[in-house]
């Protein structure tokens, strides 16, 4: 039989099976109740009073007594000690198996409590990816947030551009065709004007503008007489450009205005009804040097002369 363990294969890789233990934990279990009733019993030994009697004698004469009796104190009693029978001494085999067992619970122990500290080390690696991954995310939603509002912003702020140049643009042509128009009705009235000294026979030259047919008026400085007291009169805003209305005034022979009208736009509707607001506030202009005023007086005026 024992020929046959031998040649099995993996039996002489085994470790040796434990020895029961049994016996010899009931044999320590029994010494170890035996010496507490021992000490037990020697303790209670030990704590017992013994009785104190006491007693008092009389005499007619007072005598002296004699010294007591000292009495020597018994010796205690030896306390009975019991032998205890030594636990079995383990064998070889047993003790290395112990320490093999202790070692082994050590071991598992040991990565036990590293295993748990891998997992506790894991979960916060874990929890910090999760962190940096929610802050990673913040910053990129923050990101696009801010490239979304510039866009936005640019895209207004190119159409209010595009809004601003085709208001410009617009005005300009209107601008243009408004001088482009003035133009047409200036040489429209002067060729009026022409046709008019034509037919009348006037003396003047080309390019006069007036319809007798001889040269007269006014003095050299009495149309700035007049622009001098329409001028105090006239209320606005002097911009940068200098446009020129021109104005037709007729005239009572006392010099108080009659009517206005405008022969020539300045292009700048705000100087025209400046300066007729002006004419109508003025309501008298002065005479001439000779004392006579003219039926009717022309005035080209500007906001800068």
């Amino acid at each position: 039989m024992q020929n046959s363990t031998l040649q099995m294969p993996g039996l002489s890789l085994r470790p040796p099976q434990p020895i029961a233990m049994g016996r010899g934990f009931a044999v320590a279990l029994l010494a170890h109740a035996l010496l507490l009733v021992a000490l037990t019993l020697n303790v209670q030994w030990h704590s017992a009073t013994p009785e104190a009697f006491e007693a008092e004698l009389w005499s007619a004469v007072p005598q002296a007594a004699a010294p007591a009796a000292v009495e020597p104190e018994p010796e205690a009693p030896k306390p009975v000690v019991e032998e205890k029978p030594q636990p079995p001494q383990p064998s070889a085999e047993e003790l290395q198996a112990q320490r093999e067992a202790d070692i082994a619970i050590a071991r598992a122990k040991k990565r036990a409590e590293e295993k748990k500290e891998e997992l506790r080390l894991a979960e916060i690696r874990e929890k910090e990816l999760k962190i940096k991954q929610l802050k990673e995310k913040i910053e990129r939603d923050k990101q696009l947030a801010k490239e979304k509002a510039e866009k936005a912003e640019k895209e207004k702020q190119d159409k209010l551009d595009k809004v601003r140049q085709q208001e410009k643009q617009d005005k300009a042509q209107k601008d243009k065709a408004a001088r482009e128009a003035q133009a047409r009705q200036e040489n429209a009235r002067k060729d009026a004007l022409k046709r008019l000294q034509g037919l009348a026979g006037g003396s003047g030259s080309a390019e006069s503008t007036g319809t007798a047919l001889k040269s007269s008026g006014p003095s050299a400085g009495y149309a700035g007489r007049i622009k001098a007291q329409i001028r105090p009169n006239i209320i606005f805003e002097v911009g940068a450009t200098n446009p020129v209305a021109e104005i037709e005034v007729r005239l009572a022979p006392d010099g108080r205005i009659i009517s206005k009208r405008l022969l020539k736009s300045s292009g700048d509707a705000d100087w025209d009804r400046a300066v007729e607001r002006a004419i109508d506030k003025t309501e008298r202009l002065p005479r001439d040097t000779d004392g006579s005023v003219p039926p009717v007086i022309v005035l080209s005026l500007r906001p800068r002369e």
